[in-house]
């Protein structure tokens, strides 16, 4: 079988991304980071029928009790409430520091899961064995977890790196077709921000990766996991050069929040946000607006939104201001001074984002 290793460099807390076909069964790679004999599987409604019984197998092959914690599917449930259902299941188990949390599922599940690992008993190891597009090539990847919040998204939440990263690509065969697009607009942004020959290459593998190549899939992951993990290895905690990794995201948090989780996929919610991104760049002379078309097209051929929906200026300004990345009052904003090159830009005038949201 395939895999594909990368490796996050952080130290003490350096890990590997395993990429390939099979990979939920292969327990050579999860018996490194077992130190235990006791695992808690934390999952969802959705994908613990399709994948649970094959990650229990594998981790009781390696001679590992299992616990399987089921919650429900979808950006709705990511919260406070649910997530109590986590340590509900946990401490009724009398799970100990050693216990490791896997995280089966998309970006929901590795939040929810990595944020019970960080706070249980005051931190406890965990392993993302991350189950669709976008938590494959960017959610699973940088040890941010946490819940949303009805004022904002992923206000409640902590840094915590998994022991691994287990992105089985097999588990995309079952994805349905909205949700392989919300991850597309990830791998976008990592092109956009950071490598205009992987955005070139994208444009020319649209179709193949709709179709859900194998070999265009297999590129994108390791790609999308190389821009991220090399940005990661050197601002761990978002001080700097992390905050690239939210171009489009203070819009497309802003689009999340105000239609109701759930309603806009995140990669969605991303889209249009990117888009709204680039046309602002477009507006203070950063890039041409040939370039924000450009990307707008992109985006389109991948079956994504390009268009936020409509919403009051003050709408929009009332949950940007709630952005993690502000500062003193302050929006901050993730901008292009050209394709392939993000830059932060702080203080953006309130005028000026009111004026061209009226517009947009």
């Amino acid at each position: 079988m395939n895999d594909t290793a990368l490796h996050v460099a952080l130290g003490r807390r350096s890990y590997p991304i395993h990429i390939g076909a099979g990979l939920i069964g292969r327990a050579e790679l999860f018996a490194p980071h077992l130190a235990s004999r006791r695992a808690a599987i934390v999952t969802n409604e959705t994908v613990g029928p399709l994948h649970g019984s094959r990650l229990e197998a594998t981790l009781r092959g390696a001679g590992v009790e299992c616990l399987t914690i089921t919650l429900p599917d979808g950006e709705a449930y990511k919260t406070l409430e649910h997530l109590n259902r986590v340590f509900d299941a946990l401490l009724a188990a009398k799970a100990d520091r050693r216990t490791v949390i896997v995280a089966l599922g998309g970006g929901v599940v590795g939040d929810m899961a990595g944020f019970a690992a960080a706070t249980f008993q005051r931190g406890v190891p965990f392993i993302q064995v991350p189950t669709t597009l976008l938590a494959q090539v960017d959610s699973s990847v940088g040890g941010k977890t946490g819940v949303n919040h009805a004022l904002g998204k992923n206000m409640i939440g902590a840094f915590h790196q998994p022991l691994a990263v287990i992105a089985d690509t097999d588990t995309l065969l079952s994805l349905p077709q909205r949700e392989l697009a919300a991850g597309l607009a990830e791998v976008v942004k990592h092109g956009v921000i950071r490598d205009e020959t992987f955005l070139a290459w994208i444009e020319s593998h649209a179709q193949a990766l709709r179709e859900r190549d194998a070999g265009a899939l297999s590129h994108a992951i390791r790609r999308s996991c190389e821009i991220k993990a090399e940005i990661v290895s050197v601002d761990e905690r978002e001080a700097g050069e992390r905050a690239l990794l939210n171009f489009g995201h203070t819009f497309g948090h802003a689009i999340e929040a105000a239609q109701g989780y759930g309603n806009w996929l995140h990669g969605e919610a991303v889209a249009a946000g990117m888009v709204l991104a680039a046309r602002l760049s477009a507006r203070q002379g950063r890039i041409d607006a040939g370039a924000a078309d450009r990307l707008a097209s992109i985006l389109e051929r991948l079956g994504l939104p390009v268009k936020a929906p409509a919403m009051p200026a003050a709408r929009w300004l009332d949950f940007m201001g709630r952005d993690k990345k502000n500062q003193d009052g302050g929006i901050t904003l993730i901008l292009l001074e050209a394709v392939g090159r993000a830059v932060v830009v702080k203080d953006t005038p309130a005028h000026a984002l009111e004026t061209f949201l009226a517009a947009a």
